[in-house]
């Protein structure tokens, strides 16, 4: 089997307070969950790498989210495949459904990488284990250039406290997301809904790190830059993209499980 599927059910703390429909950030987190258990089904998972010194990074995530967003209680599919294997490079495509729809659609890029040294290792026995099913979500795998800023609309900061620490001991990575879309004004997230995000992971970081993170404007509608940097040396870049927020379903008028129960 060249894909591997899992689903969910969305959780009340992983949708927004005014529409209950699930965040972009947690979106991430049934992604990186799947992936988890996929790699875990080969032998790979986390716990298999750590004895050998090795652990997962995440350095890529490119994603589309078509327009549907899933309610509270609904069920969810995460599919996701490796697309592309390199002796370093390590391509996964993936959409996530709710209600045989689309929405979320993309590609991460992983390496495994040497505990000690902080440097990818050959990825031979994920060659071995996995297969390369060539379906391309968004196009050919090409690096991002970050677009020209234009204007400055928010800088903030972030120490890294432990609710923000994973199991490899550095900052999970939505908490960059988190980060990049508190510098969006109020009034501006009630009213807009991410269209596009693009996550590059330059650095690892650790508790007790401040994080700064600028915010601007590039010239194209709706399109902003994030640089979160610490001691002035960028560890995650991000480009957000957004588009007017339009309700077309209200949670009191939609056929949820949970009213079945």
């Amino acid at each position: 089997m060249n894909k591997y599927t899992k689903e969910y059910t969305v959780i009340l703390d992983d949708t927004d307070a005014q529409r209950f429909k699930l965040q972009p950030v947690a979106a991430i987190k049934y992604l990186e969950d799947a992936y988890a258990r996929y790699t875990a089904s080969k032998g790979m998972g986390t716990y298999d790498l750590k004895p050998r010194g090795q652990y997962w990074v995440i350095n890529e995530i490119n994603i589309v989210f078509p327009g549907y967003v899933p309610f509270w209680s609904e069920d969810i599919k995460a599919e996701l495949w490796f697309s592309e294997m390199s002796r370093l490079k390590l391509y996964v495509d993936f959409r996530l459904y709710c209600r045989d729809k689309v929405f979320a659609m993309g590609n991460t890029l992983w390496l495994v990488m040497d505990r000690k040294t902080k440097r990818p290792l050959v990825s031979s026995e994920a060659l071995e284990k996995f297969t390369v099913c060539s379906e391309l979500m968004l196009g050919e795998h090409k690096k991002t250039q970050m677009p020209p800023s234009v204007e400055k609309i928010a800088e903030t900061e972030h120490k890294i406290n432990i609710s923000d620490i994973d199991f490899n001991g550095h900052v999970n990575n939505k908490i960059y997301l988190d980060i990049a879309e508190k510098t969006m004004p109020v009034n501006f997230r009630q009213n807009n809904e991410l269209e596009k995000l693009h996550v590059r992971f330059n650095r690892e970081t650790f508790l007790d790190d401040v994080l700064t993170c600028v915010t601007c404007k590039t010239g194209e509608h709706g399109k902003y830059t994030h640089i979160i940097s610490r001691d002035d040396v960028s560890v995650c870049d991000l480009i957000t993209e957004w588009r007017e927020y339009h309700e077309v379903e209200d949670i009191r008028h939609s056929d949820l499980p949970v009213k079945h129960e």
